[in-house]
């Protein structure tokens, strides 16, 4: 064998391969257009009207709940003084106060939990009737979503009125139930609950809206698949449903739960611009130590901490997102 046999072949170079038709290839997450402002300036806009509507009220809160501000500096008799942190040890120092968190919390709670079980048991109501049926329902939710405050509010005065009310006059019919002349607001348990069916019925149109929106993007194929395998009608919801409508369910009780911590204009209207201390929640409070106690720096700092509390409400919220949008 001569020594040209023995040497090893050349490695030839592996074909070059074809670029991909249309165009150059571009590298994967590499921005072609825009730049890192695009995202600001289009909410320019936004943020402008936020600052401007939101942003001096909110400065100016904040600076009164710092300060001994009442009616003698509101008249400009005496000037505002810097208290530090005395408004808010005071506040947090008395009994009252927690308990009206206490209800407060209560309250948007039971708000909430009724009217996303209630939003969701109409919204999978809605997916098995006929099409002129749920076009009436739909009618009837944004006829009562877009009934002012003050008008429903009205109402339901009329409703549970104890003289007048419809309510009592038709329960009365039931066999051994005498309500005639029942006064729904002589206590502040039956009041608030009251209070909280006006919160539910105007919060549930909302629900029920959004979550119907959410079901038309449930695949059929997976319920069948489910079907197939099983699972009975709560299995196929449970395992199916509730995990595709997971982003839409903890937007709308995040959004709830703010919405009925900040209820005002239910109280306030319907016990008459006075509302009782067992109807207190934290909205009217902070308005009655402002407002009819003349110690405006007080409820600041009342009104300051409902937004602090709000603002973990956020929190949550956005971990509860960015969770879900890690798992996916």
């Amino acid at each position: 064998m001569s020594a040209a046999d023995t040497t090893t072949p050349a490695t030839l170079p592996p074909p070059r391969q074809a670029p991909p038709p249309g165009g150059t290839r571009q590298p994967r997450g590499k921005r072609t257009s825009g730049g890192a402002g695009t995202p600001w300036l289009l909410l320019a806009p936004c943020l402008v009207i936020l600052a401007l509507v939101m942003g001096y009220p909110l400065v100016r809160l904040v600076t009164l709940s710092f300060q001994k501000f009442g009616q003698s500096q509101l008249w400009g008799f005496q000037p505002a003084e810097s208290v530090g942190f005395d408004n808010f040890t005071e506040v947090l120092g008395d009994g009252e106060f927690w308990q009206v968190v206490l209800r407060t919390i209560v309250f948007a709670a039971g708000s909430v939990i009724f009217t996303m079980v209630l939003g969701m048991l109409v919204a999978l109501l809605l997916q098995r009737v006929s099409g002129w049926v749920k076009t009436l329902i739909n009618i009837a939710l944004v006829a009562s979503w877009g009934m002012p405050v003050i008008v429903a509010t009205t109402v339901f005065k009329w409703l549970f009125d104890a003289d007048y009310g419809i309510l009592n006059a038709l329960l009365s019919r039931l066999p051994g139930v005498d309500l005639i002349g029942h006064n729904w607001f002589a206590s502040g348990p039956e009041g608030l609950a009251v209070i909280m069916l006006l919160v539910i019925w105007g919060a549930v149109p909302f629900v029920v809206i959004t979550l119907s929106a959410g079901l038309t993007q449930v695949p059929k194929e997976l319920e069948e698949a489910a079907r197939l395998d099983g699972a009975g009608a709560w299995g196929v919801f449970r395992y199916v449903t509730l995990p595709i409508l997971k982003p839409i369910i903890v937007m709308l009780t995040t959004l709830s739960v703010i919405w009925d911590m900040g209820v005002f204009p239910q109280v306030f209207v319907m016990r008459n611009g006075h509302p009782e201390a067992e109807f207190q929640l934290l909205t009217t409070y902070s308005y009655d130590r402002a407002f009819v106690v003349n110690d405006y720096a007080q409820g600041s700092a009342i009104a300051l901490i409902t937004v602090v509390l709000l603002l973990g409400v956020v929190a949550v919220y956005m971990r509860q997102m960015l969770k879900i949008g890690d798992v996916e």
